[in-house]
């Protein structure tokens, strides 16, 4: 049976209630799987470990001994991951899985049993399988799951062993072992299978690339990050879940990465009952709707407990609720041809940021009731290294023209400035006004200058930057607003957050990681932030009223 399709039909159906990011997962892999011309849907070889576990495995708490029958939901994430090959290999498409979901949905069991399969009849010699956490007792709780599996099912017990610290498979040399996350004593590892338990509650940011090298001499590995949203911040999680998203919603290309984000689409959606699925997939079947319903209630009555639900059980990140737009706010996948936009005059903005980080140049036109923003962002000479460092696809950027990269280990703010004079001279596009930052600016001003383009300073404070900043927000949100589908600007908008003061005045400001860039919406904002100030003398040049 194909479960990944009978899945996404009764989302798409709405049989099921599902959120954003679960709908677009859902309805790629379908589309990926009638026609790709990289990988192909191999049905049978994505059930196959889903016929194991409900042959052979069994329930390790609850119904003791009970068969293991997986939802659909679990069916559906199995069969993906284990479903598509490449068509040159005939290998796994997938070696990594980011699965986010609130707590008690049956996310132990699942693990127990994909463990055993790989341990057992993945067909891997000398398997090594790990399930690691930030303590050895949470890594313990899935390995003691297993052996409970192991303990009621004769057809496992015969072929496996259990000893102190480990599982042990005579016939193929195959292990299975809980490991604690101090990364100091995980190298040497050949892992098959990698369990990250708990993701956010895992402190040590070398741990993740500890065991992802593990896999490197393997055929067809499967690293899997299992988790709930947590109440830390800016740790591995945070920058696993951005990746995560990025890749769902598109900005980031990564076909061996498989994110399935089970979590509400907004915080006020915990008050309602009928969305609590979208968190909760096994509710009703795995997690018990009383038991919700209870903490629920407790919530409300209890502001300590409120944090502890939004984040264990609805997946709802403390940072979200600083974010300034959300992905599915700005995306608009308009497209223009620069060449129509030659004769027409601009409004320029610059974000010059650090010589050794990332740069943006903005030019925002206003055209026959449309606005367009064309942009340029510069880079040192470092692109492949801060795109490999930073998991962030710089170098795809660059590739695609929305990156230059410049020839030293500084950005060239003369770089800039040709930017501008390129499109006066190459595209006739005039640009009337330039705001700008004033701090680090003083050399590129009078270069600007120069080369005959009017500087304006914007102040980066919330009395200069809020009403334009609503009234963009605005825009971007009706699509009124055409930036081309840039990826990289729909990736600086959904970085940025927002410093609120106590007159409700907003500001930009940047997230705790310095990897999450917000320069091309400040470049943006300065921009319209000029637009605004010259807006009667603005449409005057351009010929509208």
């Amino acid at each position: 049976m194909n479960f990944v399709k009978e899945y996404h039909n009764k989302i798409a159906s709405g049989e099921i209630i599902a959120n954003i990011r679960i709908k677009k997962m859902y309805a790629r892999l379908v589309s990926e799987m009638e026609q790709h011309p990289l990988f192909y849907f191999d049905e049978a070889a994505g059930e196959r470990p889903i016929l194991f576990i409900e042959k052979f495995c069994k329930q390790s708490e609850g119904n003791f001994g009970a068969d293991l029958k997986l939802d659909l939901f679990q069916k559906a994430w199995i069969q993906a991951l284990y479903g598509f090959k490449w068509r040159t290999t005939n290998l796994r498409r997938f070696n990594e899985s980011f699965f986010m979901v609130g707590r008690k949905n049956g996310k132990t069991s699942v693990l127990s049993a994909l463990a055993l399969y790989m341990l057992i009849a993945d067909g891997e010699g000398a398997s090594e399988c790990y399930v690691v956490a930030s303590k050895r007792d949470q890594a313990r709780k899935t390995f003691n799951s297993a052996t409970a599996m192991r303990f009621h099912s004769r057809a496992i017990a015969k072929v496996t062993k259990k000893r102190r610290t480990d599982m042990y498979m005579p016939e193929t040399l195959s292990t299975f072992e809980p490991l604690a996350s101090d990364s100091n004593t995980l190298d040497g590892l050949n892992a098959q299978f990698i369990v990250i338990d708990e993701l956010h509650s895992i402190k040590d940011r070398a741990l993740y690339e500890v065991m992802k090298q593990s896999t490197g001499s393997r055929r067809q590995p499967i690293l899997v990050m299992i988790t709930t949203a947590g109440t830390i911040r800016e740790n591995i999680f945070d920058d696993t879940y951005e990746y995560a998203c990025n890749v769902v919603d598109g900005i980031v290309k990564d076909d061996n990465y498989l994110p399935i984000i089970y979590e509400l689409d907004s915080k006020d959606e915990w008050l309602d009952e009928e969305m609590w699925i979208k968190a909760n997939p096994g509710l009703g079947t795995i997690k018990k709707i009383k038991y919700l319903r209870e903490m629920v209630e407790r919530a409300k009555t209890d502001k300590k407990m409120v944090k502890t639900v939004l984040t264990k059980d609805f997946n709802i990140r403390e940072s979200n609720i600083e974010s300034w737009l959300q992905f599915d706010d700005i995306d608009n996948k308009e497209t223009f041809n620069i060449d129509d936009l030659k004769g027409c005059f601009a409004i320029g903005g610059a974000d010059l940021s650090s010589t050794t980080d990332l740069t943006c140049a903005t030019a925002f036109i206003s055209k026959g009731g449309k606005k367009y923003v064309l942009q340029k962002y510069f880079m040192p000479n470092t692109v492949n290294q801060r795109a490999k460092e930073d998991r962030v696809p710089y170098d795809i950027w660059r590739d695609d023209g929305w990156i230059k990269e410049c020839e030293d280990v500084r950005v060239n703010y003369t770089d800039v400035t040709n930017w501008f004079v390129e499109l006066r001279d190459k595209y006739d596009i005039n640009t009337l006004w330039v705001g700008y930052d004033k701090w680090n600016a003083s050399y590129w001003v009078d270069e600007m200058v120069a080369n005959g383009f009017l500087m304006e300073p914007v102040i980066q404070g919330a009395i200069t930057m809020s009403s334009p900043m609503k009234e963009l927000e605005a825009e971007l949100i009706s699509k009124r607003i055409n930036f081309n589908n840039s990826d990289i600007l729909k990736w600086c908008l959904t970085n940025t957050e927002i410093k609120t003061d106590e007159n409700q005045n907003i500001r930009p400001v940047k997230g705790k990681n310095a990897k999450k860039r917000i320069d091309g919406t400040v470049s943006l904002i300065d921009a319209y932030v000029v637009y605004l100030n010259h807006l009667a003398d603005y449409h005057a040049w351009n010929g509208e009223e």
